[in-house]
């Protein structure tokens, strides 16, 4: 199953040092039920492409937890045996549920199909957006706007063996 992992640049450049994600469970999106159903679709590239945008959303959270971080989405595209990912409880009116699996076991690095980084000129909108989702989780409509302008911005795609110098160069 593939699986999209949400990170930071900093949580990108510790799975670079120690060669794994970590050990589960991890907090990643994929293809679930609940995802086909809130994205209602059956196309499996627009399927993917909403679990890896649940996933940057995930990674914006993150950044919004960590002031310090650079302030860049960042998500890692896995594939792992089906076994290791298990659809977690559906938690309800929660938009950040659809999609949400738990992944268990060690998630090597070197097993990553893909790392998705925001461009530069995303930097400004993402920052925007990471302060603007207290508000928007409260049910401010203006907030909202915020945290979806960062969703304007396509994700930049990396080969794994790209990873060093994505870090290095500071995309």
């Amino acid at each position: 199953m593939r699986v999209y992992v949400p990170l930071t640049l900093p949580g990108l450049a510790e799975a670079h040092k120690t060669g794994e994600l970590g050990a589960g469970p991890l907090v990643a999106y994929a293809v679930t039920p609940a995802l086909r159903e809130w994205y209602v679709s059956d196309d499996t590239e627009e399927l993917e492409y909403a679990a890896l945008g649940r996933a940057a959303l995930a990674s914006l959270r993150l950044l919004d937890a960590d002031p310090d971080a650079p302030r860049k989405r960042v998500v890692v595209a896995v594939d792992v045996p089906d076994r290791m990912a298990a659809v977690g409880p559906e938690r309800g009116p929660d938009p950040d549920a659809p999609g949400e699996v738990r992944v268990s076991g060690v998630v090597r690095l070197a097993k990553a199909a893909a790392v998705h980084v925001d461009a530069p000129e995303a930097e400004t909108d993402v920052t925007a957006a990471a302060r603007a989702l207290a508000a928007a989780d409260g049910g401010d409509d203006d907030a909202q706007a915020v945290v979806d302008g960062a969703e304007d911005h396509e994700l930049l795609w990396f080969a794994p063996q790209e990873i060093a110098s994505l870090l290095g160069s500071g995309v």
